[in-house]
């Protein structure tokens, strides 16, 4: 008896789903068949009535597709900012970042007097922001969002997005610092302590504030002593004497660091490489 019941439950479920999917197929069709008919209008007041629906709902690749034929149409009127706007903001709907910044250029370029400038303005940063890549990739996308939005601020300095504005930029900033942390350590990772010291110099002067500043001077301190340790005979002792300076403005800056201990034991070992007695060291650190 159970099995019966189970059975004929199964048989409703499978029956109320066939029925919701061809109830979808259907809406699907007659909204397919709906849209065709506007996109071969040739009432353009009609069009546009349909462009604003189809956003409002969310309905973006449609309204996008229209907006893009009347932006031509109503060149020149008192609405055509308005397609543009529009256009810019479908775009981005679809997470289409560039196409969208595009847009959002054009109306600023041709709408100098727009009322959707300041969105527009900030909406640039935005999509910039949102297509930024993951630090170990090239920020030059990072670097275009942080110098839209501080064209932004600029701008507009008492606009309500001004903060987000700020939280944006400090967020793509830290990405760039994060990025040069990671070239300098990538160097040194390959054992490519000559292209380590440079970039590893390049990063502490950059960004001379970094919450790396600590991790990176110490493997600038690894990096030339490594360097110096395998480097020819003519410039060994130069090399090392460049190690034995990091060293000391290593543990000037960070007398208690963490790495204390093993920048000792490369002081150390830089000393007896160099067979240099405390006394003589003490000469060159006066």
């Amino acid at each position: 008896m159970c099995q019966i019941v189970e059975k004929m439950y199964l048989c409703k479920m499978i029956l109320k789903v066939k029925n919701i999917l061809w109830a979808s197929l259907l809406f699907m069709a007659l909204s397919c068949g709906e849209y065709q008919k506007v996109v071969k209008s040739t009432d353009y007041e009609y069009k546009l009535k349909k462009a604003k629906e189809y956003y409002e709902n969310k309905e973006y690749s449609r309204s996008s597709q229209l907006y893009q034929e009347l932006v031509n149409i109503y060149r020149g009127t008192s609405r055509a900012d308005q397609i543009y706007y529009y256009l810019a903001k479908s775009c981005y709907g679809q997470r289409d970042y560039v196409l969208a910044s595009h847009y959002f250029r054009q109306l600023l370029k041709e709408f100098p007097r727009s009322e959707y400038n300041e969105e527009a303005q900030f909406l640039i940063g935005y999509c910039y922001f949102m297509d930024s890549p993951t630090a170990r990739l090239d920020q030059k996308t990072t670097q275009d969002a942080i110098d839209a939005l501080q064209l932004f601020i600029n701008i507009f300095p008492a606009s309500t997005r001004v903060a987000e504005a700020n939280k944006l930029i400090d967020e793509m900033r830290e990405k760039l610092v994060y990025k040069s942390y990671l070239s300098g350590k990538l160097y040194y990772d390959l054992a490519d302590y000559r292209a380590a010291v440079i970039s590893l110099t390049n990063s502490i002067k950059e960004y001379p504030d970094s919450k790396y500043r600590e991790e990176l001077m110490y493997y600038l301190l690894k990096a030339k002593y490594l360097l110096g340790e395998n480097s020819i005979d003519e410039k060994k002792r130069e090399r090392l004497n460049s190690a034995l300076d990091e060293y000391f403005t290593f543990t000037d800056e960070f007398p208690e660091s963490k790495y204390r201990k093993e920048a000792d034991r490369y002081f150390a070992s830089t000393k007896k490489l160099m067979n240099l007695s405390d006394e003589e060291i003490n000469k060159t650190q006066k």
